[in-house]
């Protein structure tokens, strides 16, 4: 029998994020065994609250310009489903949607926390004898799901952060004075979108100097002295640094001292400040003259600077996940396995969610140097391949011509 599928996304959206909804779409429509296709508006959420759309309403040119269409398509949400012994109250709401839509097929793209709900909607359903196959697609610009050599999303921001750091490192030449930089990039625990930064370095001398990780512990001292030692060098210093870079005593920078810091869902701080702190630390210590660059959600929106490995490897993870749902895999991620001896080859394959969820993937402590504040060769060479290649996006009268699906509630 024919049964239906049903796509959601879920957290932080990326420049790719929609390529994996659209491969996801494209994959289901050559199988017979797939009739509708529908998505939930808001993720879980959606689901929740019967807010489901079919995309036989919406227009197939839309459809097409999802692949090159920033952030969340589909819309997103921070919802954290209970445990199952704790009350499956809500789970009983969503396999009711489910069964009434015949749902035989749920894929769910997301990060850390999209990837808990994976594991429990297939715990849910093998519990129940349900048979429905439920696939988690990975995304996320920071970089850190672990049992993936890399995830969607972070090639694209990588590749944003590289060319705007360059941007701002030829802005800073311009006058001859002493002049301090900082660029504050997203990434509470894993440092892998500052890291990225490094990758101008390759080109570009002094872009950036300096670069601090989540990974090692902040030392006011020391950054003094680093930043000292390069103004007296050459008298400018640019410098990269996470959002979530943490005090000996493991307190982010950006929210020491704050008792009522806002939470989301799954009890993470929302962060954004670390720059400023190490700004009025500049100023009042080191130099008077200091910017502070935040590039804020420019770094997981702008397309227009997308990675093409990245959009193409993010529009295979939706392809190859109704691959694997239709082979009869459930409570699995997709993920990369890849190769860079002699040339870069991704491979990709599934992996118990389990693993997955709620884990963390942080940049190996070898991969940084000794002194905590650079990147070593290997971590370049890892992160080289993710930023290659520009795309080709639609444009009209000069500027992005990006997807407007309808998302037209159905009536259940």
């Amino acid at each position: 029998m024919k049964k239906n599928c049903l796509i959601a996304q879920s957290g932080g959206p990326t420049g790719v994020i929609n390529a994996s909804v659209y491969g996801i779409y494209k994959e289901a429509k050559t199988i017979a065994k797939i009739d509708n296709i529908y998505g939930a508006i808001n993720g879980i959420k959606g689901v929740l609250n019967s807010n489901i759309f079919s995309f036989d309403d919406e227009n197939e040119e839309e459809i097409e310009k999802l692949k090159t269409t920033p952030s969340s398509a589909l819309g997103s949400c921070r919802h954290r489903l209970k445990e199952i012994e704790d009350s499956d109250e809500e789970y009983k709401i969503i396999f009711n949607v489910f069964s009434k839509l015949n749902i035989g097929y749920f894929f769910y793209i997301g990060g850390n926390d999209s990837m808990d709900t994976v594991k429990k909607l297939s715990e849910y359903a093998k519990k129940h004898s349900i048979d429905i196959k439920i696939i988690g697609v990975p995304k996320t610009i920071d970089n850190d799901l672990p049992e993936t050599d890399h995830c969607p999303g972070f090639g694209s921001a990588a590749k944003y952060i590289c060319t705007s750091v360059i941007e701002t490192l030829y802005d800073a030449e311009v006058y001859n004075k002493n002049i301090v930089t900082i660029v504050e990039t997203m990434g509470r625990n894993a440092g892998w979108l500052a890291a990225s930064a490094a990758l101008a370095s390759e080109k570009y001398d002094n872009c950036p100097d300096l670069i601090y990780l989540p990974e090692v512990a902040f030392d006011f001292d020391e950054f003094k002295q680093d930043v000292n030692e390069l103004l007296e060098k050459r008298g400018k210093v640019m410098i990269v640094v996470s959002e979530g870079i943490k005090n000996i005593d493991g307190e982010y920078i950006a929210a020491a001292g704050y008792s009522n810091c806002v939470k989301d869902a799954f009890g993470h701080v929302q962060l954004g400040g670390a720059g400023d702190v190490l700004k009025s630390f500049v100023k009042e210590e080191i130099e008077p003259r200091v910017k502070l660059v935040q590039f804020d959600v420019l770094q997981r929106a702008a397309t227009h600077c997308a990675s093409a490995s990245d959009l193409k490897e993010a529009e295979c993870a939706g392809r190859i996940a109704v691959q694997f749902a239709i082979k009869g895999e459930t409570g699995k991620m997709i993920a990369y396995k890849c190769y860079r001896d002699k040339e870069y080859n991704c491979e990709l394959k599934a992996v118990d969610v389990s693993k997955v969820a709620n884990k963390e993937k942080k940049i190996p402590r070898n991969w940084i140097n000794a002194r905590g504040n650079f990147v070593n060769k290997e971590c370049l060479d890892y992160m080289r391949p993710l930023i290659q290649g520009e795309i080709e996006g639609n444009y009209c009268d000069g500027l992005p011509a990006y997807s407007n699906l309808n998302r037209v509630k159905i009536e259940l």
